[in-house]
């Protein structure tokens, strides 16, 4: 048996190495030091973010979401169903109600078309999920939601140093979420990133970040002492996991450059499987650049990816499917509502299969795995 080529695997080098052992000299070891605040200014710049707050996880940026802005059991927030539970759990944790919608058939990616279906009284934003690093239809859902008087919080887990029409993914919602996970393009291990674009919401993310206290005030010089002020938790990673990011950030374009390589490199081999009617390839829409986060291929159905996918690993190759239909979970069913219906979520939760894919990974990987498909 071949040794298996990995879904996905961190890219680590020199600098990487470098930073850790800088931190761990350093014996400064929690949350908001050198490294933390290097990393938070260059994705304030990055991303042109009014502020950055650094988090342990993306999960950890979206559960601040519903804090920061004082929502409350009963509000409702409209989301994909074709998505990671963290994106309904942070909500739902507030005793906000999930609303789950349908994703569009191109992209995977919240539909637009059906938002306004799903609205009620009691709805205080939409989180549209940037799926594989693509983005979602911007124009339109901030249009949705100037009108109905909603927030836009983004989850960009997924699209550190994608745009939309030139803009960053992250860069569009009052406040939005990136990940550094080790799946991911950029990563910390584990960690990610609030990001706060309206201004007026900063002090009230300062104090979530802060355990509920104004510390950041007093660490300003702007209160003699500080104390408890509202509800809050312990969000910040550590300075090992922020040496390791900024590290990861410094060599952003060159990693995604790469991925993006490979990533066209299997579409082009794997159109002939799309004209065969066997598959249909990714879709990334006029204005959208990506990161190369994820090549996926969607089959006729589930029996069709579980050959596909049996081929692979059966040559040392490890693919993967990806997110369930959250809607039909037991705890969406406890804590959500499910609007509508959902064909495109039922379909390619069993029928998707994403290819191995990073930055280091050789060419010839892209090659064997197209070939093998194109045996199909």
């Amino acid at each position: 048996m071949p040794a298996k080529t990995p879904f996905t695997q961190p890219t680590i080098g020199d600098r990487e190495r470098d930073y850790v052992l800088e931190a761990l000299e350093s014996r400064e070891l929690a949350g908001n030091g050198r490294f933390t605040k290097a990393c938070q200014s260059l994705l304030e710049q990055k991303t042109g973010a009014a502020k950055v707050i650094l988090t342990h996880s993306a999960t950890g940026a979206l559960d601040m979401m519903p804090l920061v802005l004082d929502m409350e059991p009963g509000d409702e927030v409209i989301v994909p169903s074709f998505t990671f539970v963290s994106t309904a759990n942070a909500f739902a944790l507030r005793g906000v109600v999930p609303v789950f919608v349908d994703v569009r058939a191109d992209t995977l990616n919240l539909d637009e078309t059906l938002i306004e279906g799903a609205l009620t009284g009691r709805t205080r934003a939409v989180v549209p999920v940037h799926y594989a690093g693509v983005a979602c239809e911007m124009d339109t859902i901030m249009e949705i939601a100037r009108r109905h008087g909603l927030a836009v919080l983004e989850d960009a887990a997924q699209g550190i140093g994608s745009t939309y029409k030139g803009k960053p993914l992250g860069s569009f919602g009052e406040l939005s979420a990136l990940s550094f996970h080790a799946t991911k393009n950029i990563t910390a291990g584990e960690g990610g990133a609030l990001l706060i674009n309206e201004p007026a919401l900063i002090e009230r993310a300062e104090i979530a970040a802060e355990k509920g206290t104004n510390r950041s005030l007093f660490v300003r010089g702007e209160v003699d002492k500080y104390t408890w002020v509202d509800l809050g938790s312990s969000f910040m990673p550590g300075e090992m996991s922020a040496a390791l990011l900024l590290a990861q950030l410094e060599q952003e374009n060159e990693i995604n450059d790469r991925r993006r390589m490979l990533w066209e490199r299997y579409h082009h081999a794997l159109m002939p499987l799309e004209q065969r009617g066997l598959v249909h390839r990714p879709t990334v829409p006029a204005g959208c650049v990506h990161n190369g986060h994820i090549y996926y291929l969607m089959f006729t159905d589930g029996e069709a990816q579980q050959r596909a996918r049996n081929a692979l690993v059966a040559a040392g190759f490890n693919a993967s499917s990806h997110y369930g239909a959250l809607h039909n979970s037991p705890a969406a069913r406890r804590f959500g509502r499910a609007e509508g219906r959902f064909a495109v979520t039922e379909h390619i939760a069993t029928s998707l299969l994403r290819l191995p894919l990073f930055a280091h990974m050789e060419t010839g990987v892209v090659d064997r795995v197209s070939e093998i498909l194109l045996q199909l």
